[in-house]
């Protein structure tokens, strides 16, 4: 039988394991976030999964009379999301416990969040948002570092783990490169109080992408990704796709002189961003000559396509054997 994985940010949320089932744009959905917290870990999603409102409210109320256990929701918190304000309180007033925020200031999603008995994590790639983050009431952090899949940071998470946990006093979540048990506990060993999985969800029986996506998840090694601005105007890792070869991986020079004058940047920001994503969902849900999936370098780790339920036990089972086999060369 498979032992609890204890550490602060799993006693916080009240689960048997610090697993995110991380919130992927076009890919996590309801069943994901069901089996990942039936699991033991935590199922979380981007509210901007479902459109409009009222499909959003549905897929939670879904959720919730499924499981009972935690489960949390993404929200982007950057101007380009008209839809935040909406989307907090729709997830506050079915019970969400937990929140994760994106490219921006995460100020009010905290002030209320608190105010419901809600957590709330918030990705960064540096020590000074981290900072900012936890001086606004953070209950966490993702360190999301190189390897990463979507928005992926330039730093190690060999370096980045250590540094934020010595700098900050909130639990700090590891993200990027993260699909087999041993790097969980490397993750926890760097001082990570809990780890977020997305690529390694992608290859689940319960995404509703195409098949296409998945067998490229599957086929890709490493190598196979590479950083792109061309998506949301913010590097983002994705496969390296001919479609994406022939896009290029820089934002055209027009669009780039745009997003960094002054007077521009505002509009030209959120317009990219939305044409960035229409390309990811016309990939994600339908087979099309433009090809743009997002995904990190844990490809190369991804064998076969599993349930949900079936990645996480073989995902815990990894990390015990990887705790056992480190103790034994230490005796050694």
């Amino acid at each position: 039988m498979l032992q609890k994985i204890s550490t602060p940010f799993a006693e916080l949320l009240g689960v048997s394991y610090p697993i995110i089932a991380a919130p992927m744009f076009l890919v996590s959905n309801t069943d994901i976030v069901v089996a990942a917290s039936e699991a033991g870990g935590i199922g979380t999603f981007p509210a901007l999964n479902y459109r409009p409102l009222e499909k959003y409210e549905q897929a939670l109320k879904e959720i919730k009379s499924r499981t009972k256990k935690p489960i949390g929701v993404n929200i982007i918190v950057n101007k380009s999301n008209e839809r935040q304000t909406q989307d907090l309180k729709i997830a506050l007033d079915n019970g969400v416990e937990l929140f994760i925020t994106s490219l921006g200031s995460p100020k009010t999603v905290i002030e209320e969040a608190h105010r419901n008995g809600a957590k709330v994590i918030c990705d960064v790639t540096n020590l000074e948002h981290a900072k900012k983050v936890q001086d606004l009431g953070a209950d966490g952090v993702i360190a999301v570092g190189t390897g990463a899949g979507g928005h992926a940071g330039p730093i190690s998470p060999l370096v980045l783990i250590p540094w934020l946990k010595t700098e900050l006093q909130i639990p700090v979540i590891a993200a990027g490169g993260i699909a087999h048990g041993s790097i969980v506990s490397a993750c926890l060993a760097l001082g990570a109080d809990g780890v977020s999985i997305g690529t390694r969800f992608i290859a689940s029986k319960e995404a509703s992408v195409d098949d296409a996506y998945k067998q490229a998840i599957l086929n890709s090694t490493p190598e196979d990704i590479v950083m792109t601005t061309r998506v949301s105007g913010t590097p983002a890792a994705v496969i390296n796709t001919p479609y994406v070869q022939k896009l290029g991986t820089d934002l055209p020079w027009a669009f780039k002189i745009l997003k960094e004058h002054k007077l521009t940047k505002k509009y030209m920001t959120p317009l990219i961003h939305l044409l960035g994503m229409k390309a990811l969902e016309e990939a994600a849900v339908k087979p099309t000559w433009k090809t743009v999936w997002s995904a990190g370098q844990s490809v190369g780790l991804v064998e076969e396509i599993l349930s949900v339920q079936e990645i996480y036990h073989q995902l815990v089972q990894e990390f015990e054997e990887s705790v056992t086999s480190l103790n034994q060369s230490m005796k050694n």
